[in-house]
């Protein structure tokens, strides 16, 4: 419906200029249309900024921008949730007609660096010395081609974390696993139990797989280590190298586990990745473990409370340990006063702190300068602490399929691990071969 409306509204406009286009006894400037303020560089009065977040979020979001930029700023700015986000970014930058966007895959931003659309930092006038100091090179070099800087950190978020009904679970005299064996050992307690260990849902609209893919990563960073999982992310590795082999078939012990997953592995692509951890807060929990990112408390009852009704636990190491993380990077597609405000705003330690502060969004901030007490719980204050030591100490690693080519990142490799757990076990070496041959030359 979204997309359908954008269409109509393009259609509009292009009518409408072709008119104004036409009146050639007209030569004044005074009825200038949107279109070429924007090509001047003047204020249009507005900021659009289209994010793959749930409507929900958006809301709390937008809350921030209202009190914090808009309240005080000659322009508005208005986030907009997509839940096709990649597709409606595509179109829309086909049609010029972005102006920001929060993007969560670098990798796509290095190919809309590539096509001349988006605009560096540099273009738009930031010193990236002083980005570097309040986000750090690492961060900062994820959108970076060519020399120059394409993307604004502004949202990261811990991955490896897995979920648990405290009170219920101290309550069954469950204890937190240390090691993989002891969380395979866990889920068959649960099991014998009467219990369904895992809750698991994979389904995100048009980014269905996402989910899954985090758990390879996850598995990936702790069996193979840091340097191959580079090799696989810069595909210095094939897709269905060994290493890889081996990093599905340990994520199939959960996701093919005999009654590990609530409503079989099979169901898990329509499940909604927000809903999946619903059942986890019955009485008794209708699941016990939920693997997800920081973020995921945002869809938790509004009354469970951090600590008593839920907790987590890191996702354990096997051969190693590791970090996995992820965030988006603010891309500017429009090169104006108001877009560049935006940007700084957005990425300030005002704004940062105020998002920090809303559970609704569970964001954490890239900006250094955010400290821990702007965090509404100590789960999002610890998380943030947990991602900056892990990139002081290069454990840390970005979600892999984000840093991949769209074309398999938020592509095959999504929807390869719905196929895997669909299909089932016997069906790996398949997956893993047609997503090596999706790898662009």
């Amino acid at each position: 419906m979204r997309l359908r409306r954008f269409m109509a509204v393009t259609a509009v406009l292009a009518l409408f200029v072709a008119a104004c286009g036409d009146d050639d006894d007209d030569g004044g400037d005074e009825g200038a249309t949107d279109t070429e303020q924007e090509a001047s560089g003047e204020n249009t009065g507005r900021v659009n900024v289209l994010a793959a977040v749930e409507p929900e979020e958006a809301e709390v979001i937008q809350t921030v921008l209202d009190e914090h930029i808009n309240a005080d700023a000659d322009y508005t700015a208005e986030l907009e949730a997509s839940g096709n986000f990649e597709e409606e970014v595509e179109i829309r930058a086909e049609g010029g007609t972005l102006d920001v966007i929060l993007l969560p895959q670098p990798g796509a931003v290095i190919e809309h660096a590539r096509s001349g659309r988006a605009i560096s930092l540099e273009d738009m006038g930031f010193d990236i010395e002083e980005l570097e100091a309040q986000f750090g090179e690492y961060l900062l070099s994820l959108g970076e081609y060519e020399g120059e800087h394409y993307g604004m950190p502004t949202n990261v978020n811990l991955k490896s974390m897995i979920w648990y009904p405290k009170q219920a679970f101290d309550e069954a005299g469950y204890e937190v696993p240390e090691t993989w064996d002891e969380l395979i050992a866990l889920s068959d307690q649960i099991v014998e139990d009467g219990g369904t260990p895992w809750c698991v849902g994979f389904e995100s609209e048009g980014s269905s797989g996402w989910p899954a893919t985090d758990w390879m990563e996850d598995i990936m960073l702790r069996t193979a280590g840091p340097e191959v999982y580079d090799q696989w992310v810069n595909h210095e590795i094939p897709f269905n190298d060994p290493a890889v082999v081996t990093a599905g078939e340990y994520f199939g012990q959960i996701m093919f586990g005999e009654g590990y997953v609530l409503g079989g592995p099979e169901q898990t692509p329509s499940i909604a990745f927000g809903d999946a951890p619903g059942p986890m807060f019955q009485d008794p929990p209708g699941c016990w473990l939920h693997r997800q990112a920081s973020f995921i408390n945002a869809f938790f009852p509004e009354d469970a409370e951090a600590g008593v009704d839920y907790d987590w636990f890191p996702f354990p190491p096997i051969e190693q340990d590791g970090v996995l993380f992820a965030g988006e990077l603010a891309v500017a597609f429009r090169d104006a006063p108001e877009i560049r405000d935006f940007l700084e705003r957005f990425a300030g330690e005002e704004v940062q702190c105020a998002m920090g502060g809303e559970p609704g969004s569970a964001r954490l901030s890239p900006n250094i300068n955010v400290e821990p007490d702007c965090y509404a719980n100590e789960i999002l204050a610890e998380s943030s602490e947990i991602v900056s030591e892990a990139l002081a100490n290069d454990t840390g690693r970005f979600d892999a399929s984000d840093l991949m080519p769209s074309r398999v990142g938020a592509g095959s490799f999504w929807t390869g691990m719905l196929q895997y757990v669909q299909e089932g076990p016997d069906s790996l070496e398949t997956v893993l071969d047609e997503i090596e041959a999706s790898w662009p030359d």
